[in-house]
């Protein structure tokens, strides 16, 4: 294998050059062969989003569910300085909440605690498994520090997928 870097000749497989310590586990790789390969290879961060409504966790949920509806989504995050601990969906409300008065009842109480995460980086292939694998139609999207940062849904993926067609 012949290090793009500095044109040592190195043994087949090797995970850095021999001469220079160039990564070259990614040499030699073949990128998506068709457009639809490349729109699963894009990075979240490549689809529109827009910032996420986070509410601490002693929200009321009518709050919860009015801000879900002002804003036209729907779920909110579910945390305070900075900090994901859960995300609260129409989904949660239908039935965590139904037929319950919800006069005193927080969203940290109604919430899905602890929710799978994802990260800009992450590409679409990537939140297609962990939706589908999980049942999931909401992921939130952290930064490095694992402040939300956005919320992929299913139709977003799906909208993403068939703009290449």
């Amino acid at each position: 294998m012949i290090c793009p870097v500095c044109g040592h000749d190195n043994i087949e497989g090797v995970d850095s050059c021999e001469n220079c310590q160039a990564d070259l586990r990614s040499v030699g790789m073949r990128g998506p062969s068709t457009a639809f390969e490349a729109r699963l290879d894009a990075p979240l961060a490549s689809l529109p989003s827009r910032r996420p409504e986070v509410l601490p966790p002693g929200t009321p949920v009518a709050v919860a569910v009015a801000r879900m509806r002002a804003a036209g989504t729907d779920c909110v995050l579910v945390g305070e300085g900075g900090r994901l601990d859960g995300i609260f969906t129409e989904r949660d409300a239908v039935l965590k909440l139904a037929g319950r008065a919800l006069e005193g009842v927080s969203v940290g109480e109604s919430m899905t605690a602890d929710p799978v995460i994802l990260r800009a980086d992450d590409s679409v292939a990537v939140a297609i498994h962990k939706m589908a694998v999980g049942g999931f139609r909401h992921i939130p999207v952290v930064d490095d520090h694992g402040t939300p940062v956005g919320v992929i849904t299913a139709a977003d993926v799906f909208r993403h997928i068939l703009a290449a067609s």
